[in-house]
């Protein structure tokens, strides 16, 4: 809002800040309302693509700064606002609303019709080919503390879906998965360290095509509460670049160019709600 388009008292401070949330990401959605000394709204700006909010044209005086994000907890700071100056708030963080609740130690298993493993990898160096897994299961044993905590999932190794069938059953073959000679892709935790705010790194041990590999998931926990069902869920979501190389996934057609048809990388993109077990 223009403080001068809505005839309220103007000046010539201003108030900037920039909003990131616990992971570090800008909230673009973010507003920032600011408050004066007699309990009007003296302001309110939503902020950029950056995460940056200005507030102008500002009268001298002290305010009381409000910055709100849908699905975030709001923050209140105390500033003042000197004629000609601009007051920087500074780095803003805000968190999402139940972030800040882990969720409760015990046994939590991986709802697989509410979650989702998704893989990418390039095709002829300009495009992307995404593919995804539709059987899989797993479970999550919170622990006291939750550093203790450990994670286990299968996944049906045949159940690559890319959707073409005829690509499906190439990287269901020797040349990819070989899942007639290992049916089933396994990951087993072997640590948990806070990255700050809400991400995690989760190291684990993958066996893929019959190889094990150490591999650490980027992890961000994104809220626990009720289900209309009576349960209780926890929702998760993580990603990890793996290379084809490290799981004798070797096969490679190259093209005149001396482009790679399929990239050796594969990026992992994961997103899990898990219910909790009484």
């Amino acid at each position: 809002m223009d403080p001068q388009a809505a005839g309220l008292q103007t000046g010539t401070g201003a108030v900037t800040a920039a909003v990131r949330g616990a992971d570090g990401w800008p909230v673009t959605e973010a507003v920032l309302t600011l408050i004066d000394g007699t309990g009007a709204q003296a302001a309110r700006c939503q902020g950029d693509a950056r995460g940056s909010i200005v507030a102008s044209g500002l009268a001298p005086g002290a305010y009381t700064a409000i910055i709100t994000a849908v699905g975030h907890e709001p923050l209140a700071r105390s500033t003042v606002v000197h004629d000609g100056a601009s007051t920087a708030l500074g780095e803003v963080e805000l968190r999402r609303v139940g972030g800040a609740d882990l969720p409760a130690p015990g046994l939590w298993r991986i709802d697989p019709v509410h979650s989702s493993i998704q893989v990418t990898a390039k095709h002829l160096g300009i495009s992307s080919i995404h593919g995804r897994f539709n059987d899989f299961a797993g479970e999550i044993t919170v622990a006291n503390p939750v550093e203790s905590s450990a994670v286990a999932a299968r996944i049906v190794a045949a159940s690559i879906d890319t959707g073409n069938d005829m690509r499906d059953e190439h990287l269901r073959n020797a040349d990819f998965l070989n899942t007639e000679q290992h049916p089933e892709i396994a990951f087993r935790s072997t640590g948990l360290t806070r990255r700050g705010g809400d991400r995690w790194d989760l190291s684990g041990e993958l066996t893929l095509c019959g190889m094990t590999r150490q591999v650490v998931l980027d992890t961000q926990f994104a809220g626990v509460g009720p289900d209309p069902w009576g349960g209780t869920r926890a929702s998760a979501t993580a990603t990890t670049q793996l290379s084809r190389d490290d799981f004798a996934m070797t096969f490679n057609q190259a093209l005149q160019t001396g482009i790679a048809a399929v990239g050796t990388t594969l990026k992992v993109q994961i997103d899990v709600q898990a219910v909790r077990e009484d």
